[in-house]
């Protein structure tokens, strides 16, 4: 695949957003801020601490956060890799971002009084409100459930979606708002839960499947963030791919699924853009850099990204 490089030296970057100026930002996990990148520049414009992952924008044109507090990071064979959980851990939270000032504000730290652990990714649906994934924390010999949940960006109202899942990680809406997949990172397994309002889905087979799995791998690999295709098909980040590079795994809403490998291990991110919706934009952040590649079809436009 033919791409160029965008951005280089980023520490763990995820979460692209690409603003209609043509400017890209993104998280930079392992040095805790938000940067934007264009023509060759790169602005640090906030800093959350802990540890910043997916991002949206939101219904005011603010940016909203999923910070999951923080990782401890290991350099191997010349690649940066998360761990688990640091002892300076701050805290999973939901944050709201002012683009103009850069002033950081937490929004949600719990639900129903059950502390966040480490919140990942992040969609806004039509109505306003978003739904977000939480990964949970890992450690040496034990690590969290994770669960998804739907929130409103005034602060008004978090509730849970769904939760003891493995590793909720990338998360996205089909083109026509009815259908919430989100990517399972250890099993790398895709699900799809039925919408019939914000928040609020029926049950695939109740009482023990609440979502449906649109399909699985059969080699090993990690699934992480996702973006939806305008033809409903959903482009997954894959780390370590059978034990060697990363890629975005293709899947259609019926679960096949194609792969296209990419020069980086852990490929944790792709987001889409330009003029046509045809520029994938995608983090290799093992290497540290956003590249930049023609898609070969059309990437769903988010709702409040003008």
């Amino acid at each position: 695949m033919d791409f160029e490089v965008v951005g280089s030296g980023l520490g763990f970057p995820e979460g692209p957003v690409v603003m209609e100026d043509g400017s890209v930002i993104l998280v930079e996990i392992q040095k805790g801020c938000i940067s934007r990148l264009w023509n060759g520049k790169h602005e640090v414009i906030a800093t959350p601490g802990g540890g910043p992952n997916g991002l949206a924008i939101g219904p005011d044109g603010a940016l909203y956060c999923c910070n999951n507090g923080g990782f401890e990071y290991h350099e191997v064979g010349g690649l940066t890799i998360p761990g688990n959980c640091p002892p300076d851990y701050s805290g999973g939270r939901i944050e709201r971002i002012d683009l103009s000032t850069g002033k950081v504000d937490r929004l949600y730290e719990a639900v129903d009084g059950n502390s966040l652990r480490g919140p990942n990714d992040i969609v806004f649906d039509k109505e306003g409100g978003f739904y977000f994934t939480d990964l949970g924390k890992g450690f040496a010999r034990t690590r969290d459930h994770g669960g998804v949940y739907y929130a409103k960006p005034d602060g008004s109202l978090i509730k849970e979606v769904d939760y003891h899942h493995i590793s909720p990680n990338g998360c996205g809406l089909s083109p026509d708002g009815k259908t919430l997949y989100f990517a399972d990172t250890m099993t790398a397994r895709l699900w799809g839960f039925a919408l019939t309002g914000p928040g609020e889905y029926t049950p695939h087979k109740p009482p023990f499947l609440r979502g449906r799995v649109v399909t699985g791998q059969t080699e090993l690999c990690y699934f992480d963030s996702l973006a939806v295709a305008a033809s409903g098909n959903v482009c997954v980040a894959t780390i370590l791919k059978n034990g060697g590079y990363g890629g975005i795994t293709t899947i259609t809403p019926d679960g096949k699924s194609s792969f296209t490998e990419l020069p980086d291990p852990f490929v944790t991110n792709i987001a889409f853009g330009g003029a046509d919706m045809k520029d994938a934009y995608i983090c290799a952040s093992g290497t540290g850099q956003l590249i930049k590649t023609r898609w070969a079809e059309a990437g769903l436009k988010l709702n409040y990204n003008a």
